[in-house]
């Protein structure tokens, strides 16, 4: 028992280094779990060079790793252990319902050399599948069955992963989807929807994920190619402007939520905006709609907007309007009560919901 109580008085707080790879950059994050609460120990952004990362595929090793070993000098992190995220596009998520009754071992069997080829679009044998057991309910025939949720992804993206870590001189310990990060940070939020579901809206670079939760699970997951990158693009060609002008402009960006400014017409770049989040605001009612003509589906109550291109001003009143659904931003920062080692912007906190989430899984 003596030996047990040293133990713990001179261990060190657990730490966990969480590193997001987008195609604009690497996001790095370290989350100390203190008696007080959670601290961010660190935090780094690194910018990425052009066509390393492609769809969520990484395309240039060396960059990659280059960027990752950058971020992690600059702020003198010693961690070696890392968790990081590949996009819903690049993985295969399904929920399944199997007989309660099977044992684990069996249950493990199943669901890996029997299920798992059954909705995995590439061979079974290129593939690295995992599952987790969620509740048990009876169905209709009077048998329980355990609900499954059930993840693969194609070998060749997750080596290229594994691949980029050890080249910048990490060990990946964990390689999740991209919305299961995002689900942790919000877990505290996604518990008030008790019988509703919440719509989270991921806006990234090249695309926007978009989970239907319910439960704390994700009921219906789908991208779209609408991101902040088309959003750049539209306003670049508004403004007759080389494509790399874009991305200032954007920063300062506020949604027109009127159909006419003051002068009686649209500016050119708030025309742009409206166009491209008017096609994305579709694109999220579609898929609401195809989760509502599921059947067994709970009514959703609300959107969670994150994400590098939630951050444009009032783009959370601008859905709210366009689609009828109280919008709210994701803010991290305050969510989870986290110290911070410099103030961030209120502007830059939805883009760190992802990141946030890997590094909480470590802690």
């Amino acid at each position: 028992m003596g030996d047990l109580v040293l133990g713990n008085l001179f261990a060190k707080p657990k730490q966990g280094l969480g590193i997001e790879l987008t195609p604009e950059r690497v996001n790095i994050v370290q989350i100390q779990r203190q008696k007080q609460g959670l601290k961010m120990t660190a935090m780094a952004s690194v910018p990425l060079a052009e066509g390393a990362i492609e769809e969520g595929r990484i395309i240039d090793t060396t960059a990659v790793a280059d960027a990752i070993r950058q971020g992690i000098e600059d702020k003198r992190i010693k961690q070696k252990e890392v968790i990081s995220a590949i996009p819903m596009n690049e993985a295969v998520i399904r929920l399944i319902r199997l007989p309660a009754e099977l044992p684990d071992y069996e249950l493990r069997e199943v669901v890996l050399m029997q299920e798992a080829p059954l909705y995995l679009p590439f061979p079974r044998e290129e593939a690295d599948v995992d599952y987790q057991k969620l509740g048990t309910s009876v169905d209709e025939d009077g048998i329980e069955r355990v609900e499954i949720l059930l993840v693969g992804t194609p070998r060749e993206v997750t080596d290229a992963y594994v691949n980029a870590f050890t080249q910048a001189g990490l060990q990946l310990t964990a390689l999740e989807v991209t919305n299961f990060a995002l689900m942790r940070t919000l877990r505290d939020s996604l518990q008030q929807f008790v019988g509703e579901a919440a719509a989270i809206i991921d806006i990234g670079d090249e695309g926007t994920e978009i989970s239907i939760v319910k439960d704390g699970i994700p009921q219906f997951n789908r991208k779209v190619p609408i991101g902040k990158e088309r959003m750049q693009e539209a306003i670049s060609r508004a403004m007759n402007l080389p494509p790399s002008m874009g991305v200032d402009l954007i920063e300062n960006l506020t949604v027109p939520l009127e159909p006419m400014d003051v002068t009686g017409a649209l500016n050119p770049s708030g025309a742009a905006i409206l166009r491209v989040l008017s096609d994305l605001a579709d694109e999220i009612r579609r898929s609401i709609d195809f989760y509502l003509n599921q059947g067994e589906s709970l009514e959703v109550s609300q959107l969670l907007l994150a994400g590098p291109g939630a951050s444009l001003g009032q783009v959370d009143e601008f859905f709210s309007q366009r689609l009828n659904y109280a919008t709210t931003l994701v803010d991290p920062i305050s969510l989870l009560g986290l110290q911070t080692p410099e103030e961030i912007p209120l502007e830059k906190r939805p883009a760190l919901g992802t990141v946030i989430g890997l590094g909480l899984r470590g802690a």
